[in-house]
């Protein structure tokens, strides 16, 4: 590998000047042939579901209904007049409206409802010819279908507003977009402002960040092209996408100018210095990047559609990053020279004892100690995980407010109180259609009211607030015929109330065609679809819906909904993190075994990471239920907590064990500690607070965004974890056991067979301490 990284070495610093120019190029063309990343963006997390989750299977069952998602989707106008009934201008308006709408591109149909009970408002549903997580299409036909508002003449005081979950993620895609670049700023600023306290230089930071800030820009164009080509693109994957390259990109960039500074201290040319120094940490930086790599690349093999596109669109990114990391900033540094550490010297220079130095000399002498002591602290904040529950992870429903799907959908409550905007919706399919069995709808209504956990429920024969009674529904069916055929604007005939006929046209929203699948629209009791509470009602609810079937005569069933869907993946989440983990840590522990050409270190590496991902996830259950009163929190975290510590802690791991395997070459064991630990000791530390730092922007940019407090739980849960990883795990805890099992280390490699006896141990430690640090 020395070989390989040599030659990289010299290659990169010989054609420095290509080597910028190349990345520039890179930039400039997938920028202006690429999509961006955050016009594929979809904040509807239900649709991540596979199609065997029962709130798939029963969104299945409603598609003669409500379309296919896989080829159609759905969009409400809300026409209201607030200060009065509809006037006769107001529907020549709104007919006008339809039949605008109806020659916008990829709009299949629009057609109105029917009127409110009060007379001041008017439904008109739209189908879409386009995939319902297509939301960059949905966006485009949106935005096509508000510019017709003001073509048709409406009077004044008639108000035209999108309206539903289609407007709604919409809405907050833009909101997204919004938080994306706030968090990409922020985190900029941050690590600035950081790599300048820590270099105590003016060029030093931004040669270390320039070459994640040139990956980002690349990898998001790339993973923008595969979103529009049909990769789903969450909300969650474009915010970590940004703080792991900027975060992770960072701290490789530190390995290296860290061990640069070193080498220049040793009185090396800035070329031969920069050769020298990717020798040293190439394999350490490749490595670490790989962890990641490996770790997201095993998110493959979930069934939950998030964490599954999580693992492409991340593990290109680092990729990227570990490519800019070898080539663009060696380039960078050959380039400038010591000038990058101006107005800081580096010229060969005697040595100082600094505070890693200390505690290292400290740490060996008594590693015991230390490490129980290590044990205890992290244990008892583990133990704070006893009281972890997890809450919703929805994603926004709610539009931004001031936005027209705010109002649209404000609109759709006032006017409609039987609809929703985001209802629980029931599946009923029946051997007979409705109208040669309405008893069927009324059992089955009977049966839901009945068990006490709905608020209110619209159904076949109360669709728009006005009831119809079996009788009445059948003598209109024969009447009047196909409801979606029906016009608000044609004579109806006189013998028919006109609240009977709109209602009967508004049938068209809970009947199929052929009469056989009916669905109700309800509001539960326990509360919101985005909530905890609605949530975890869900095997209640759908044992509700068996029952109703059962007494209706229904031969099948099902509840779709946001709550189900979130149920579903919980559930599903559940069963990733059973199977994808050890998948992790089985990949993670060979490439471990790999680099530090040991069987026995991966193993305490491994533990170590668990360790602190309990007490991180401890201390994120005493902030946020013990402290903050949450009711819960969003179950994605331990996952994902799980899977970034796992990676991005070995990366500090892969830093100190490469070091101390360096070390030990030419000392003893514990002198090779004391060195080691002092040597990578600024550089963790540096790396682990740029890192956590990023995503504690992450937990304050995302937390306001539109998916509010799962963004918020995250961010605060992973930057705990990597603080506590960086400050006591790697540089403590870690060491302390290397210095417990000597030589036995390296076992099978031959330096275990290297010795190091207690007697060597407190002669060396003094030499050590005395020439250690490079802070």
């Amino acid at each position: 590998m020395n070989t390989f990284f040599g030659g990289l070495g010299r290659f990169v610093v010989r054609f420095r000047y290509l080597v910028v120019l190349a990345w520039i190029v890179a930039i400039v063309v997938s920028s202006h042939s690429l999509p961006s990343l955050g016009s594929q963006v979809n904040n509807d997390n239900s649709q991540f579901l596979p199609s065997s989750a029962p709130s798939s299977q029963a969104a299945s069952l409603l598609a003669p209904i409500l379309g296919s998602s896989t080829t159609t989707s759905e969009t409400t106008i809300v026409a209201s007049r607030p200060a009065g009934p509809l006037t006769s201008a107001d529907q020549a308006a709104i007919a006008r409206e339809v039949h605008a709408v109806d020659g916008v591109t990829r709009v299949t149909g629009a057609r109105e409802l029917g009127a409110s009970p009060d007379g001041r408002a008017t439904e008109i549903v739209v189908k879409l010819g386009v995939n319902s997580s297509d939301v960059a299409t949905q966006k485009t036909v949106l935005g096509g279908i508000q510019a017709t508002f003001s073509r048709v003449g409406a009077p004044a005081g008639l108000k035209l507003d999108l309206a539903g979950a289609i407007a709604t993620n919409v809405a907050n895609q833009k909101s997204s977009n919004s938080t994306g670049s706030k968090t990409q700023s922020l985190s900029l600023l941050l690590i600035v402002v950081l790599l300048l306290i820590i270099f105590r230089s003016l060029l030093a930071p931004l040669v270390t960040l320039l070459p994640a800030a040139f990956a980002l820009l690349v990898s998001t164009r790339f993973i923008g092209g595969l979103g529009a080509d049909g990769l789903k693109i969450s909300e969650i994957t474009e915010l970590l996408l940004i703080v792991l390259i900027l975060g992770a990109g960072t701290d490789y960039g530190l390995f290296l100018v860290f061990r640069v500074r070193e080498e220049l201290r040793h009185g090396l040319e800035p070329h031969e210095a920069v050769i020298h120094a990717l020798v040293r940490v190439g394999e350490s930086i490749s490595a670490s990047a790989g962890t990641v790599i490996f770790a997201l690349l095993s998110l493959l093999l979930a069934s939950f559609g998030i964490y599954k596109d999580l693992g492409i669109p991340l593990a290109l990114g680092i990729a990227v990053m570990l490519l800019a990391g070898l080539t663009l900033l060696p380039a960078l540094l050959a380039i400038f020279g010591k000038a990058v550490f101006w107005p800081s010297q580096v010229d060969r220079a005697p040595t100082k004892v600094g505070a890693w130095s200390s505690i290292a000399t400290r740490l060996v002498a008594r590693p015991g100690i230390t490490l129980v002591t290590g044990v205890v602290i992290f244990g008892a904040l583990a133990a704070a995980a006893l009281g972890y529950h997890s809450g919703g992870f929805g994603g926004s429903l709610n539009a931004p407010a001031g936005t027209d799907a705010a109002a649209g959908n404000a609109a759709l409550t006032r006017y409609f109180p039987g609809a929703s905007e985001n209802p629980a919706n029931i599946a009923l399919v029946y051997t007979r259609p409705l109208w040669q069995d309405p008893a069927a709808a009324v059992a089955a209504e009977r049966s839901l009211i009945g068990s006490g956990r709905f608020t209110q429920i619209s159904g076949p024969l109360d669709p728009n607030g006005h009831a119809l009674s079996p009788a009445t529904y059948t003598r209109l069916r024969e009447l009047l015929g196909v409801p979606t055929k029906l016009s608000a604007v044609d004579p109806y005939p006189a013998r028919i109330p006109l609240a009977a006929y709109n209602a009967f046209r508004s049938t068209s929203q809970f009947v199929s065609p052929d009469g056989r699948t009916i669905q109700f629209e309800a509001t539960l009791r326990a509360g919101g679809q985005q909530s905890t509470a609605a949530m975890d009602a869900t095997p209640q609810i759908r044992a509700v819906v068996e029952r109703a079937a059962g007494a209706s005569g229904a031969v099948r069933s099902g509840l779709a909904g946001e709550a189900a869907a979130l149920f579903d993946v919980s559930s599903t989440s559940n069963h990733d993190l059973t199977h994808i983990v050890p998948v992790a840590i089985l990949a993670i522990a060979i490439l471990l075994a790999l680099v530090l050409r040991s069987a026995i270190a991966p193993l305490y590496l491994i533990v170590s990471v668990a360790l602190s991902y309990l007490a991180a996830l401890g201390v994120s259950t005493i902030a946020f239920i013990d402290i903050g009163g949450s009711s819960g929190i969003t179950f994605i975290l331990p996952f994902l907590m799980f899977l970034f510590l796992l990676a991005l802690g070995e990366d500090y791991n892969i830093l100190v064990m490469t070091r101390i395997r360096e070390e030990a070459h030419d000392l003893p064991l514990h002198e090779a500690v004391v060195r080691a630990v002092a040597r990578t000791g600024p550089t963790v530390t540096s790396a682990g607070l740029v890192l956590a730092g990023t995503f504690g922007v992450l937990a304050i940019t995302g937390g306001s965004g539109s998916s509010g407090s799962q963004i918020r739980d995250i961010g605060f849960g992973l930057a705990i974890g990597i603080l506590m990883d960086t400050f006591l795990v790697r540089t403590l805890i870690v060491p302390s056991v290397v210095a417990l099992l000597g030589r036995w280390n390296w076992w099978p490699a031959k330096l275990s067979q290297a010795d190091t006896t207690p007697d060597e141990r407190a002669p060396a430690l003094a030499g050590a301490a005395g020439s250690a640090s490079e802070t």
